[in-house]
């Protein structure tokens, strides 16, 4: 099985702990972003993955390849030109403090970019599965069109499609993010949201529903992956479920929905202690996309790409750096977090 992903990686600046921007003299400094995050996640499971970008040729996209390298994600497909690699700060929230993301990415390498830099028919030689997320397209026009041209080029090999929807309103309007990415979903097969962004993006939002207090409605839900699976004629829609109770403190589930057989699978539901929450999205979709490359059944297949979120939420970092066994292991049942010996 081998997949391609597309997207920007950035540099992660964070303050240790918990502190506050305006009290911190140090940032850590790490490497991460939606779509190279997910082929972190299927290198680890043993998955043939490249991840498709364009990065600098300095010294500082060179630590960008070299972080995807050590997972072994394949970077031989990576553009290398532009001037900057995009950042982003990111102060971590605790209790009733939530989280806080700042972008300094415009005019990175990636978002400058052109359709002249990617020979899609040349990347796209033996991939089974194809993946990007909505954040990609929101870096500009010019990156809208290199999406649409890798879809293209995908479907017209037989590639299987997945897209996160991940809508960003500080890189894009609702209305920008809609044009485009209803432009785009007649190629996706495989469709990826959350509470938020299916509403964000197209509209469409679940009944009796508060995301900020908590609450979640399934049979809106079910509702919600219909009608995006009729618009859009997508195979799969998986949903990702967060009760937030703090920003310490959430529950997760997920749901998959198969347009072939009609059937609505809910995961179980793990209450979370957050240590990083960034990346979650991302390690469901990385689970997600291995399960069904593996032919797991629909419930199998939320059950492993939940179970191997909930686990990205106890690791610092962008990347999930967790194997098959210890996600099969908690999607079996066993969440006791026991030490292994």
């Amino acid at each position: 099985m081998k997949v391609v992903t597309f997207g920007e990686i950035m540099i992660r600046l964070q303050p240790y702990d918990h502190l506050r921007f305006v009290q911190t003299d140090t940032l850590q400094y790490t490497y991460g972003g939606g779509e190279a995050n997910v082929a972190v996640s299927l290198a680890n499971y043993g998955i043939d993955v490249d991840f498709v970008t364009k990065l600098p040729a300095h010294v500082i996209g060179q630590a960008g390849v070299n972080a995807l390298r050590r997972y072994g994600v394949g970077t031989s497909k990576i553009v290398r030109g532009g001037d900057r690699v995009g950042i982003y700060f990111n102060e971590k929230g605790a209790s009733q403090r939530g989280s806080m993301c700042v972008y300094d990415r415009a005019h990175s390498a990636i978002a400058d970019a052109t359709t002249a830099d990617f020979d899609w028919d040349a990347i796209f030689e033996g991939v089974d599965w194809f993946h990007f997320t909505g954040i990609t397209p929101a870096l500009g026009p010019n990156v809208v069109d290199i999406c649409l041209e890798a879809c293209k080029a995908a479907k017209a090999k037989g590639i299987k499609i997945s897209c996160d929807l991940n809508y960003r309103g500080k890189l894009w309007t609702r209305e920008q993010a809609r044009a485009a990415m209803t432009q785009l979903a007649e190629y996706i097969d495989v469709c990826i949201s959350n509470e938020e962004d299916a509403k964000d993006v197209f509209g469409i939002e679940a009944e009796a529903t508060d995301i900020y207090a908590g609450t979640l409605n399934h049979e809106g839900y079910k509702s919600v992956a219909k009608q995006l699976a009729d618009k859009f004629h997508f195979e799969k829609v998986a949903i990702t479920l967060r009760e937030s109770h703090s920003a310490s403190d959430n529950g997760w589930s997920g749901m998959l929905y198969d347009v072939a057989s009609d059937e609505y699978c809910f995961s179980k539901k793990y209450e979370l202690r957050i240590v990083d929450r960034v990346g979650g999205g991302d390690s469901f979709g990385g689970g997600l996309i291995y399960s069904l490359l593996t032919g797991k059944s629909t419930q199998d297949a939320i059950e492993f790409a939940v179970a191997a979120s909930a686990l990205k939420h106890s690791i610092e970092g962008d990347f999930n750096m967790v194997s098959v066994s210890e996600v099969e292991k908690l999607a079996g049942g066993d969440g006791s977090g026991r030490i292994q010996r």
